[in-house]
């Protein structure tokens, strides 16, 4: 069992977002089982390296519809993605300077922040990405 376990009271419903979200967690979860089982450091260095990767990578995607959609808060959400990207990376740094216990303080900024930020500023815009007509489900599955 991991650290995190996704409900559907932090579903935005909007499919692609809710699953990336899923990811973001069973990464953070990863990060969780080799801190646990005290895993060495490359190790912790590949799930943080993927974890800071995927977190980028997701954002890019909100960011992507927002504009697509034309989403009024575009800006200020925008501006919350570079604090939190900025943050990651301020603790990516820490391990690569080699503070071991920067996995630990990391998971907790996430968990925090991840769990804040789905309930309160991404449910913001969903109404405005389905007026547009963003789909809720996908319409096929690619893998």
């Amino acid at each position: 069992m991991g650290m995190v376990e996704w409900k559907e009271e932090y579903s935005v419903d909007i499919q692609e977002i809710d699953e990336q979200h899923k990811c973001l967690i069973n990464i953070m979860n990863e990060l969780y089982t080799a801190l646990a089982s005290k895993s060495n450091r490359d190790l912790l260095g590949d799930i943080i390296n993927k974890l800071v990767e995927y977190t980028k990578i997701h954002f890019a995607v909100e960011e992507t519809m927002m504009r697509i959609f034309h989403y009024e808060g575009y800006e200020k959400h925008k501006e919350i993605h570079d604090n939190i990207v900025r943050r990651v990376g301020e603790y990516q740094a820490k391990f690569l300077a080699g503070d071991d216990k920067v996995g630990m303080e990391l998971l907790m900024f996430l968990k925090e922040w991840l769990f804040d930020h789905i309930q309160k500023v991404d449910k913001e815009y969903v109404n405005t990405f389905v007026k547009a007509g963003a789909q809720r489900t996908w319409l096929k599955k690619f893998f």
